[in-house]
């Protein structure tokens, strides 16, 4: 199809038509070019008018035009072409694209002229909008009706609401002035109260500012009482617009200008038909019209303060009532406080005393804190001996009577063995002593309480409390010195308990310095004479050899000298298992970092154990992803720690296992994990597996031999790379996570020391 449109043998361009006269030529060319730029420009503003008013109807009619017109100006442009270039085929291509598009639009106005002259004429919208507008008017004045209307509503349920929740007079007068003025836009609202000489003072102001304020002044009008009084008790409302040219007397003239007052509106407050106050609304700024409704609100308004002014009356005569009833309450209310504080109290020295484990602060602070609290002379802790026949002023707390804290006596010469007798089997007395309690003399009698301190164990001792006065220990003081008693004696017991424990602790620990250092010892020691011992045995397999006396399989010497060969390299092996976990528990030597790539040095590491795993009928699997990054770390501690978990692995699995070798970067860290199968460690003994000698009593440990310090210096070697170890146990498998961090990947220069 495109050959055939370009084909332009054997015709001749359109100017041979013309003669190649160049005036008629540039005739048709300037004209066909002006009439392409023309039908060009029309569709680009036919698309911009739509695009701009999207409201316009038919919007597609106007696209579809463009269109038309726009394949009309690329006809002409072929005009402009075929003068030199007889493409006709091109160009009647062109013109039949024209034709379709044309007809197409012709046919698609038809059903829209009903449509169009279906569409409202300009004098028909006028006189719609028109209505409209007019319609708009009269909704928007319903509407500020309604508004005002459900302002005013607003207005007096607010006040209302306000009344029923407060029965302070004063406040609900602020509240209903400032409620006023705000409502009606004035400079001023005041409630003028009148006294019995018909003076009076401002009780209530909302001022829209400070120049404005005439708050608590006593105001006096010489008018009001000849003028204005009866008026006022008959409901009048006085609306004044402007003070210059109402009609009024001179002497209130001069008195609202003193008071800054322009246009005032003033409604009588009336309590039981008795002339109470004013509201009273002030606009200083200027003359101001008193709309009827403002005026018809105010009057409304006047029902609120009525019911606050009952309200307050009736609220100080229930006062007075309540009165009587509140000093009936306070009595019970300071027994009900008392208890309050007691239990704070018990709550505050409970929380001190168990917050310490040292008996000593234990017990001074539960005196002090009791002989504060229940404001006594001397409060003290007395503990008995082991065989309970001597007791001991342990910790005290005294403000008049003389100290006696660590004086020792015996309880057959204590001037009252009888209350021992007492405390001893749990019972808690109260009597009255003289000072020869606190071995003194010659003092006053005093008020004394004594309670065991007691557990489930025993009693350990007693808390005593003095009380230089002849009033008794009341019920709510002897239940609180038993209960702090009770919790000194379970607190002295815990800290007994705590510091025998760490007794224990600290000799466990001198123990086991004492161990490390005597393996420590024994492996130097042993080092040496091991040395010479398996050179001996050296020495000895060539002569042995030599005389022909070992190579016998049957050979009881042969069979001899191999056990003294595997136990001595077993020996050895200990000792040097020995000396490396001193060396890592004394974190002297530097890391030797190196860099490595996981995927070649792994399997040359496993490569000694394949031939193992085949010889046991196991089997050694490699898993490794391809983008494992390299390493640096210190190969010889990666490598002694993969070589202990393969030698592990080959050592506990039976023949026809498993034993999977997986690298892999997960998160921060690059994790090696070894898992065998056929074999399982008790979720019990997991935890001990990294101990130094423990064995899993379970796997027969003399059978499959080895040191025992295996798995524990490879704990200690992940640690010094400042990675981590776990074992999990499960259907029938083990298996060992190492887990490194990120961190340490692809870092070239790392010191440690």
């Amino acid at each position: 199809m495109s050959r055939i449109l370009l084909i332009t043998s054997p015709f001749i361009p359109h100017g041979h038509c013309y003669l190649w006269k160049p005036e008629l030529i540039g005739l048709h060319l300037i004209s066909d070019l002006l009439i392409a730029i023309a039908y060009y420009s029309i569709p680009c503003i036919l698309i911009y008018f739509v695009h701009k008013r999207q409201d316009v109807p038919f919007p597609w009619i106007f696209l579809l035009f463009s269109a038309f017109i726009i394949a009309c100006g690329t006809t002409h442009l072929m005009e402009v072409w075929t003068l030199w270039h007889p493409d006709y085929w091109l160009s009647g291509s062109i013109k039949a694209l024209t034709s379709g598009v044309s007809m197409f639009t012709a046919i698609r106005l038809v059903p829209l002229v009903p449509q169009v002259l279906a569409l409202p004429s300009p004098l028909q919208l006028e006189a719609a909008n028109q209505g409209l507008e007019q319609e708009i008017i009269e909704r928007l004045q319903i509407e500020e009706r309604l508004r005002q209307q459900s302002e005013r509503e607003h207005l007096l349920g607010s006040i209302t609401q306000h009344i029923r929740q407060s029965l302070d007079l004063y406040e609900t007068l602020n509240t209903t002035v400032d409620e006023v003025r705000q409502f009606l836009q004035v400079d001023r609202v005041v409630v003028y109260r009148f006294n019995l000489d018909w003076n009076g003072s401002i009780i209530a102001e909302s001022a829209s500012s400070r120049d404005f304020s005439i708050a608590g002044q006593t105001i006096h009008d010489p008018c009001f009482e000849s003028l204005w009084q009866e008026p006022y008790q008959q409901g009048r409302i006085s609306a004044i617009e402007d003070i210059h040219i109402e009609n009024i007397q001179d002497c209130h003239r001069e008195l609202l200008e003193s008071l800054q007052v322009r246009a005032n509106l003033v409604l009588p407050i009336l309590y039981r038909e008795t002339l109470w106050g004013l509201l009273v609304a002030h606009h200083c700024s200027g003359p101001r019209h008193w709309e009827t409704w403002e005026i018809d609100l105010l009057q409304q308004l006047m029902t609120p303060p009525n019911i606050a002014i009952q309200q307050a009356q009736l609220h100080q005569q229930i006062q007075l009532l309540n009165l009587r009833l509140e000093q009936q309450v306070r009595q019970r209310t300071n027994e009900l406080q008392r208890a309050l504080e007691f239990e704070s109290l018990l709550k505050r020295i409970t929380d001190k005393v168990r917050d310490s484990l040292d008996e000593d602060q234990i017990l001074q602070t539960a005196v002090e804190e009791l002989a504060l609290g229940l404001s006594v002379d001397c409060c003290d802790v007395r503990l008995y001996n082991a065989d309970r026949t001597a007791c001991t002023i342990r910790n005290e707390y005294t403000t008049t009577l003389p100290n006696y804290r660590g004086y020792e006596f015996q309880i057959s010469e204590s001037p009252s063995p009888g209350i021992h007798e007492q405390l001893l089997q749990g019972v808690t007395s109260q009597f009255c002593s003289t000072a020869d309690d606190l071995v003194q003399a010659g003092r006053a009698e005093l008020s004394s309480m004594a309670c065991p301190l007691m557990d489930n164990e025993g009693v350990l001792g007693s808390l005593w409390l003095f009380r230089a006065t002849q009033e008794d220990f009341n019920e709510l003081e002897v239940r609180l010195a038993q209960q702090v008693a009770n919790q000194c004696a379970i607190a002295v017991r815990q800290a007994r308990l705590y510091q025998t424990a760490q007794q224990q602790v600290v000799e466990l620990e001198r123990l086991n310095r004492l161990k490390d250092d005597f393996l420590s010892t024994v492996s130097h020691e042993l080092r040496t004479p091991m040395s010479s011992i398996k050179l001996a045995i050296q020495m000895l397999e060539i002569q042995l050899r030599s005389l022909n006396v070992i190579d016998t399989a049957s050979s009881s010497i042969g069979r001899y000298f191999q056990i003294l060969q595997n136990e001595s390299q077993r020996e050895i092996n200990l000792i040097d298992d020995l000396l490396d976990l001193a060396r890592l528990d004394a974190d002297v030597e530097p890391l030797a970092l190196t860099s490595i790539d996981l995927r070649e040095w792994i399997p040359h590491v496993a490569e000694p154990f394949e031939m193992k795993t085949q010889s046991q009928q196991q089997q050694l699997i490699l898993e490794m992803p391809e983008n494992l990054p390299s390493l640096t770390t210190d190969l010889a501690y990666l490598a002694r720690i993969l070589t202990e978990l393969l030698n592990n692995a080959c050592k506990y699995t039976p023949a026809g296992g498993r034993i999977t070798l997986s690298a892999f970067v997960d998160d921060r860290y690059l994790k090696l994990t070894l898992s065998n199968t056929g074999v399982e460690i008790p979720q019990n003994e997991l935890d001990r597996i990294f101990d130094k000698f423990y064995r899993v009593p379970s796997l027969d440990p003399w059978r499959h031999g080895g040191t025992g310090l295996g798995l524990a210096l490879v704990k200690k070697l992940v640690e010094r790379l400042g990675g981590s170890i776990r074992a999990e146990s499960s259907e029938n498998q083990v298996i060992f996570t190492v887990e490194l961090p990120l961190g340490w990947l692809n870092f070239s220069s790392v010191l440690l020391v």
